[in-house]
């Protein structure tokens, strides 16, 4: 029903801003990825929205670009994933992580988001699986080949934090085999 907001910002309370439009006040609730890019208070914000009508509540969710409203879209159509978890999820991860958590199918990247079991994890992986990607029209960034996710995979199991492994994937060539690219990534993050 509502489906954008354009107004001034009228305040600023993580989750939750508040939109003021020609005097009418939202309150809308937003991923911390959307909180952090926030203009000021007092300065003109445009918001994407999800209105969610309950027998108790009427709630609008806002976010700053479309590809997060798509992938809030995608999660809370799955069966015990309500908006106030997909919007944790949103917050602990960005929408580029979440897509390649899917397609190398990884659960210990979601099992970190505060609210998420191991249970909810792989559920979330398994009906994704196929869907997440196309529907945002994302490819996930360093999981283009299963070389690359196999490289991933082993940098994250010996230790390296998600972000080091993906930066130091980034760094490879495109055709590299898994052992030669584990070497040669290996090498860049002693550096």
């Amino acid at each position: 029903m509502i489906g954008k907001l354009t107004g001034t910002l009228g305040d600023k309370n993580p989750p939750q801003v508040l939109v003021d439009c020609n005097g009418v006040g939202y309150e809308v609730d937003v991923p911390m990825s959307t909180f952090y890019n926030l203009p000021g208070v007092g300065e003109k914000v445009s918001l994407l929205t999800h209105f969610v009508v309950r027998e108790d509540a009427q709630i609008l969710y806002g976010f700053g670009s479309s590809a997060e409203r798509a992938a809030f879209r995608l999660l809370i159509k799955i069966s015990g994933v309500g908006p106030r978890t997909a919007l944790s999820v949103l917050s602990g991860m960005s929408v580029a992580d979440i897509a390649q958590a899917v397609t190398v199918q990884d659960a210990g990247r979601l099992v970190k988001v505060p609210g998420i079991g191991k249970k909810t994890a792989e559920r979330l992986l398994l009906e994704l699986k196929g869907k997440f990607g196309a529907d945002l029209g994302l490819q996930a960034a360093g999981a283009s080949s299963d070389a690359q996710s196999d490289i991933l995979q082993a940098l994250v199991a010996l230790g390296y934090s998600d972000k080091e492994a993906a930066v130091s994937l980034k760094a490879l060539p495109k055709d590299v085999g898994v052992s030669d690219g584990i070497k040669l990534a290996l090498k860049a993050l002693a550096k």
